[in-house]
């Protein structure tokens, strides 16, 4: 059995949404909610990456997910960016085989996704990532390989300069969820996902 750690950015300001990201509403539920509601099913522990707001979703989870492997660990260099958070996750869980990094602002992704993507885990790739219509999109299943590339990079680089080296073997899967291009980052994005609009953003 492959131990799969599901690792959630949550941790910035959400400063072009205007409203905390992790935090707005979809189907009933937070954005947050909506993701580790699917990833207790699917990931062995979840790690939650706080930064701003980090009282807020630290406070949710303790009323929702106690005694279910949920945990908060605060990245206090939040601002430096997302990679700066994605390293803090991952010294979180080095002894996981797999990671799901996942972004929090795709609520919309269905459970069926997720269990069809984990099952694309082979030992002979490092990195598996979803693809609909040519394009890439998230979440992204990395191996230890990665893990140990991402820790001795600096906060300023990113998972593409990562992806670049040759030792990483990637494998791009072609599915049929157009909901791994969801990227939401304005209060028209928002509006027009609520919606129901099918523009993918």
């Amino acid at each position: 059995m492959n131990k799969i750690t599901g690792i959630i950015i949550a941790a910035g300001l959400s400063s072009r949404m205007g409203k905390f990201k992790p935090l707005l509403r979809y189907d009933g539920k937070t954005f947050l909610e909506n993701i580790i509601d699917k990833l207790l099913l699917i990931c062995d522990k979840k790690i939650i990456i706080t930064g701003h707001n980090s009282d807020l979703i630290v406070k949710l989870v303790n009323q929702n997910y106690k005694n279910q492997k949920v945990v908060c660990v605060n990245n206090f260099d939040y601002q430096s960016g997302m990679f700066s958070s994605l390293k803090v996750g991952v010294k979180s869980c080095i002894n996981s085989n797999w990671i799901l990094f996942h972004q929090v602002d795709q609520p919309n992704l269905p459970l069926k996704f997720y269990k069809e993507f984990t099952d694309k885990i082979e030992i002979k790739y490092d990195w598996i990532q979803p693809i609909f219509d040519g394009r890439k999109g998230h979440p992204i299943l990395f191996n230890n390989n990665v893990i140990k590339k991402i820790l001795n990079s600096y906060n300023n680089s990113n998972l593409r300069e990562i992806s670049k080296s040759n030792e990483i073997k990637q494998y791009f899967w072609e599915c049929s969820f157009n909901e791994i291009l969801t990227d939401l980052d304005t209060p028209n994005d928002f509006k027009k996902f609520t919606e129901g609009k099918n523009e993918i953003f």
